[in-house]
């Protein structure tokens, strides 16, 4: 199975909405929809996708508000981590109220776990646990194409932040190198912002894992 990766950066805080599809069957998923589902729309449109699912790495509102429209749109299902689910109806929790643009998004059709295996539209994805950055994010990894696609859990040279609600920088750094970090050095790491990176770069450069005590 051949699959290509495809960036929308969207929104006022520019996140990274990334569409993942299956070449032969142009079947796929979005991941982490924030903003301009027009945008998003036109982006599926052009590149001939048939989106399946919607995949959130975690509930923040500058990475859900697209995902009310593009369920409209398409039709299609959306998952999110378990105990992550309270974010997408409360725009105090997900912190777009304190944005005076507060954002509800729909309930999820499908809370995943830890090492759950999620196949739709021809892609395979594990699902791997990696709270800190809010209370229940995940990260999603394919593993036939090498890919991890993160979130705000870890950024090209940084982490993602943990002084909002939820946040737990101990939590961050444990899940990073328990989760992340005994990944292949080849996987390429795809975050919610900024460009995309490697599991070996950030082994051996980012300044906030190099010498932890978790190494």
């Amino acid at each position: 199975m051949a699959t290509q990766v495809h960036t929308v950066v969207v929104g006022p805080f520019a996140v990274n909405c990334y569409l993942l599809w299956d070449q032969q069957t142009s079947e796929g998923v979005i991941i982490d929809p924030g903003a301009e589902a027009d945008e998003i729309a036109e982006e599926i449109d052009e590149l001939n996708i048939t989106p399946k699912a919607i995949l959130l790495t975690h509930g923040h509102g500058d990475h859900i508000a697209a995902v009310a429209d593009l369920k409209r749109i398409f039709d299609i299902p959306l998952y999110i981590g378990r105990g992550e689910e309270a974010l997408l109806a409360d725009p105090g929790a997900n912190i777009s109220a304190f944005f005076d643009h507060p954002i509800v998004a729909p309930k999820p059709d499908h809370s995943v776990e830890d090492e759950q295996l999620i196949s739709v539209g021809g892609i395979e994805l594990l699902v791997l646990s990696t709270p800190g950055h809010t209370a229940a994010g995940v990260c999603y990894l394919e593993e036939s194409g090498g890919r991890l696609f993160c979130g705000d859990t870890l950024f090209a040279g940084s982490i993602g932040r943990t002084d909002l609600s939820g946040g737990d920088y101990e939590r961050l750094i444990r899940s990073i190198h328990k989760k992340i970090l005994t990944l292949p050095d080849s996987v390429l790491v795809f975050p919610g912002h900024g460009p995309r990176t490697t599991v070996g770069t950030e082994r051996g450069t980012n300044p906030f894992l190099v010498g932890s005590r978790y190494a």
